[in-house]
């Protein structure tokens, strides 16, 4: 048997395993699909780089323009993959934010952020808090170049969404302007969240977060277990909250701990729950065109323009 450094398995999860050599080895690939226009949806799409020195890029999703002058709700979307796997820029979240952006009628930023355990966390948060910063100066009439944003974002609505981890990260984005000093500006009204499958601990061991957060490997992190923390959640500046739940994920509970700690922390806004029954994690993903899938995407079209 091979016992050499770069055979030898010294941690497992069920997304990745690490080599004593330090080789990581991801389960899952993915692909890169460029951006594009549909001339069916008249959706568009285009990379714009925020980073270079992080390759922290975002996907812009203009929907279809009726009327020059007119302007979308905001919706800034964090994928999903447990921090480790998954792209902006891949065949499902490519899809998928062209769905959404035709759909539910929002101009839908889609955020590439550093993958975990090549890039322990916080970088995944500190990317997307770049990318906040990013859209907040074109909000605030400050340095903000993008044409698309300056002419077509309603920067009066703006929410924020994400599916398992990027759930996790839409949370920590909106607390993040709830409380830190380095404010967004008064120009970004951060209307709500829609958090589907959220991807947040509890009182259990997390092999993912425990590895790809050595700075704080227990599980009652509050950027990992907000429910633990009430006093912060009760600081959220968004006005609602929705979050979806799979009757058969593996995370269902975690989203209804969030959902009761919302309840009862003293929050003022409004919080709805809504549960796929008999479905697995990130369904939608895998079977978008499925009738459940429809239902979740009008659960969000409702939301959004509301």
């Amino acid at each position: 048997m091979d016992s050499t450094p770069s055979s030898e398995i010294v941690y497992e999860t069920m997304l990745f395993q690490v080599y004593k050599d330090g080789r990581v080895e991801k389960y899952r690939k993915h692909d890169f699909v460029p951006p594009s226009d549909n001339p069916i949806t008249g959706v568009r799409s285009k990379d714009v780089v925020i980073v270079p020195e992080n390759n922290v890029t975002v996907r812009l999703y203009l929907p279809k323009i009726t009327q020059n002058d007119h302007k979308f709700p905001l919706l800034v979307y964090f994928h999903g993959g447990g921090f480790a796997i998954e792209s902006a820029f891949s065949t499902y979240y490519d899809s998928y934010l062209h769905s959404v952006a035709a759909e539910t009628k929002v101009f839908a930023i889609s955020v590439e952020y550093r993958l975990a355990p090549e890039h322990k966390i916080p970088s995944c948060y500190d990317d997307s808090w770049a990318v906040m910063k990013w859209v907040a100066q074109h909000a605030n009439g400050e340095q903000g170049t993008e044409p698309w944003l300056k002419s077509h974002a309603d920067f009066s609505r703006v929410f924020l969404a994400g599916d398992s981890a990027g759930a996790n990260i839409a949370h920590n984005m909106m607390m993040r302007a709830s409380v830190d000093e380095e404010k967004l500006g008064d120009g970004l009204k951060l209307v709500g969240m829609a958090l589907v499958h959220p991807y947040f601990g509890n009182n259990e061991p997390d092999r993912i977060w425990s590895y790809c957060c050595p700075e704080n490997p227990n599980t009652d992190d509050p950027r990992f277990n907000p429910a633990a923390h009430p006093s912060l959640l009760s600081k959220l500046i968004c006005s609602k909250i929705l979050i979806c739940t799979g009757g058969k994920d593996f995370l269902r509970d975690r989203g209804w701990t969030y959902y009761e700690a919302l309840k009862k922390c003293g929050w003022k806004g409004e919080v709805e729950i809504k549960e796929t029954e008999g479905e697995e994690h990130v369904f939608h993903l895998v079977t978008p065109t499925c009738d459940k899938a429809k239902a979740l995407m009008k659960w969000l079209a409702d939301f959004f323009q509301q």
